[in-house]
């Protein structure tokens, strides 16, 4: 059951301000709180905004008691129609530094439209004023923020963040794409070509075969990689990040790993399909060998050598084991 926003009394509109206020600070407060180990300079941002809050409940609350008492009805936002619904602070799993910006911003937005609207509805002088106040209030909040960015924010701490963010992008989702890309690239090399030579000894050539060899080991490679992933651990200590989209980056990847080199050998002509999937192959490794010289900070001859040894070692096996 809600009510609409026009049949609201003053009272009401009052008390849905308060709650309005008290639920932003501590939404502020929350968000400081799951910033603060990985960007402690936005943390202080918001943990500023949360006294900005928190002023503004105390001027609505002593104009509430010195003109309607000292008991407040709790009105909330979801009470009245017209309010965008959020998502409760303490659902969301992700705290991503972009994602608040902007989360705080529409906050601001919509808070000051409410106020203008309250204050239109007001009859009060008194009430009316201070509405229109905070809602100028509100409106200064942008100008704030920013202001606070520029104290809290400075070049030291935005090249910490910017390093703490990459780092979790790392964790979460390079880190698990490039184990299923390279599992998927290298893991699939000996069964598709164990099947491709094996397919020249028969009467005639059939590419259909290799090529289902492939798909069946790319498929059944990314379901296990993926699921492995996803229940090696929920995040909560080590940070990763939720195991879902863990899964699903590490499952995808291990795939696209192996489908790669096995569409080749869809064409008919024998040479043609193992000269491409070996060029494939090469260009599978070598991206490989960037992925983690640019993320994991491998020494690029390192990281070439190795990843190219382990698929050479396999396709080589793939192939004595077909012949």
């Amino acid at each position: 059951m809600t009510k609409s926003f026009k049949d609201l009394t003053e009272r009401e509109i009052l008390a849905l301000a308060i709650t309005s206020e008290e639920e932003d600070s501590r939404t502020y407060a929350a968000i400081a709180d799951a910033l603060r180990k990985d960007y402690p300079g936005t943390a202080k941002v918001f943990a500023e905004m949360r006294l900005e809050e928190d002023g503004h409940w105390r001027k609505l609350t002593e104009m509430y008691m010195h003109r309607f008492g000292n008991t407040i009805p709790l009105v909330r936002r979801q009470d009245v129609k017209g309010f965008v619904r959020r998502t409760p602070i303490w659902l969301i799993k992700q705290f991503g530094v972009d994602r608040v910006r902007k989360l705080a911003a529409s906050m601001e937005t919509e808070t000051r439209h409410f106020y203008q609207r309250a204050a239109n509805r007001a009859t009060d002088i008194h009430i009316r004023q201070l509405l229109l106040d905070l809602a100028e209030a509100e409106k200064r909040h942008v100008t704030a923020a920013e202001e606070l960015e520029s104290q809290h924010l400075t070049e030291t701490v935005r090249t910490q963040e910017s390093q703490a963010k990459r780092r979790l992008l790392v964790l979460q989702v390079i880190q698990p794409g490039l184990a299923g890309l390279m599992d998927g690239s290298v893991s699939t090399l000996a069964p598709l070509f164990a099947a491709a030579f094996a397919s020249t000894k028969l009467h005639e050539y059939n590419s259909w075969l290799p090529f289902k060899v492939g798909l069946a080991a790319s498929l059944g490679a990314g379901i296990s990689m993926g699921f492995a992933e996803a229940l090696s651990d929920d995040g909560s200590l080590t940070g990763r990040g939720r195991p879902l989209i863990r899964g699903v980056a590490c499952g995808l990847m291990t795939t696209a790993g192996g489908i790669g080199h096995t569409l080749p050998f869809l064409i008919p002509n024998f040479r043609i399909a193992f000269w491409l999937a070996i060029v494939i192959v090469a260009v599978e490794l070598v991206t490989i060998s960037w992925i983690r010289h640019r993320f994991m900070e491998s020494p690029w001859l390192i990281a070439t050598l190795q990843v190219v040894l382990g698929g050479v070692i396999v396709l080589l096996a793939g192939i004595l084991i077909g012949s």
